[in-house]
Formats: structure tokens, C-alpha cells, sequence
């Protein structure tokens, strides 16, 4: 039986969707509830609905033989974990912003206050450029750091934008794209290979006939357009 943790909250009905469309039928389960552990016998599998950021933790020392998690957290805990697929639901971009107007100008002579729930990444990025950072840890509420005085700029997950215009906020700065993540446990890929790679192809097939239907009608409201324009 393998053994998958999920994310609670955004990418949970998500996760679910996909499996069921890669033809394993799971019943009783949603993101709607409140049972931690939910055993699918007609699918050989376990599912263990986990915070976000624990998900690489239960993956990478054995909780769980796979999960699915967000790439901003793979990249804030830096896990020793498999990460065959990129699943491309959930997309959003780790950003840097700033109050209106007053992104642009980096304080060389001092030290930028960040305020963010990612401090490695933000760390590594501002090392990265030169710039002096002092990062203030939080756990919520990010956009309300420059807006009280307590950091200069926050770093945060961004996927409209809507949240950061509400209060005054502008992204300076991408710092890397976020989605999905398929993630497998390195000794279970050896121990479970056969069942984990059974489960990949399938996930696999699913995520590729998604591009390929999304391609597909990006193409036709393309040709939409430029028939319309011709006629015009």
C-alpha cells in the first residue's frame, strides 16, 4: 500500500481531482474534511492530510512514500526528496514588493528589512544580488509589514496580485514561478518502484492531456482573433 500526504487548504481538491481523472476513485474525501488519515483500499492507498510545509517532511523521512506539495515550499526547506513531476495546478510566482513608488531604490549602505514566511529563500535571493537583509519572520499577514513600518519590503506568494493593490503594495521582483509538485520518497521509489512508477505514468498522462487541451484552446482563441481581425 503507498502511502500519499496531501496538502491541506488550496491544493487539496485539486490533488483529489487528479487522481480521480488518472481513474483511481476516491470516495469519502475532500477538502472539506476534518479526518487526517483516509485509508483507500480499493486504491492499495493511504492518504495523510498534512499542513503544506510538512508535507517534504513526511516524505523525506519515510512518513509518507509520496505527497503534493507547492514548489515554494520544496524550495524553502530545500528537502532531499524525488520531484518527477511538476503537475501545473496551483500556479503563482514567489515575489518581491514593496509600498507604491518605493521599490525601486535598495538601501546599499544599510540593511533592507524583508518580512516574509520564506526567510531562506529571501536570504539566499538578496545574498545572491550583494544587498544586506534583515529578515523579519512571519507567519501571516505579510502585506502588512511595509504598511506599519515594520519591514521595507515583503516576500510572498503572488497569484493575482489583488491582495498586494488592496494595500498599496506593487511587485518589484520575481523571484521564482510556483505550482504543484508530485514528490516521492527516495527509498520507497527503490522499495515501491513498481507502484510508485505506475502512479507517475498515470499522473504523467493526465498533467500532459491538460497541457495539451489548454494549448489546444489557447491556439483556437488565437485563430478566433485573427479571423475576426481579417474580416475587420
Amino acid at each position: 500500500m503507498l502511502t500519499i500526504a496531501l496538502s491541506k487548504g488550496k491544493l487539496m481538491e485539486s490533488a483529489l481531482d487528479l487522481f480521480r481523472r488518472a481513474g483511481y476513485a476516491i470516495t469519502g474525501l475532500s477538502g472539506e474534511s476534518r479526518r487526517l488519515i483516509f485509508v483507500s483500499p480499493e486504491n492499495d492507498m493511504t492518504f495523510l492530510i498534512v499542513r503544506p510545509s510538512d508535507v517534504p517532511t513526511y516524505v523525506e523521512y519515510g512518513g509518507a512514500d509520496a505527497g503534493i506539495v507547492g514548489k515554494d515550499v520544496l524550495m524553502e526547506q530545500d528537502s532531499d526528496v524525488y520531484e518527477p513531476l511538476d503537475l501545473g495546478f496551483g500556479a503563482c510566482r514567489i515575489s518581491v514588493a514593496a509600498l507604491q513608488g518605493s521599490g525601486s531604490n535598495d538601501r546599499l549602505s544599510s540593511k533592507v528589512r524583508i518580512a516574509t514566511k520564506y526567510p531562506r529563500i529571501s536570504e539566499r535571493y538578496f545574498n545572491m544580488r550583494g544587498i544586506p537583509v534583515e529578515i523579519v519572520k512571519l507567519y501571516g499577514s505579510i502585506e502588512l509589514a511595509p504598511v506599519v513600518g515594520l519591514a521595507d519590503r515583503i516576500v510572498d506568494l503572488v497569484e493575482t496580485g489583488s491582495t498586494l493593490k488592496a494595500h498599496d503594495l506593487a511587485e518589484v521582483e520575481v523571484i521564482a514561478q510556483s505550482s504543484a509538485r508530485f514528490i516521492v520518497n527516495r527509498a520507497s521509489l527503490r522499495l515501491k518502484q513498481e507502484p510508485l512508477m505506475a502512479l507517475i505514468r498515470k499522473l504523467r498522462s493526465v498533467v500532459q492531456n491538460q497541457k495539451a487541451l489548454s494549448g489546444h484552446g489557447h491556439s483556437s482563441a488565437v485563430r478566433t482573433r485573427k479571423r475576426k481581425a481579417a474580416r475587420s
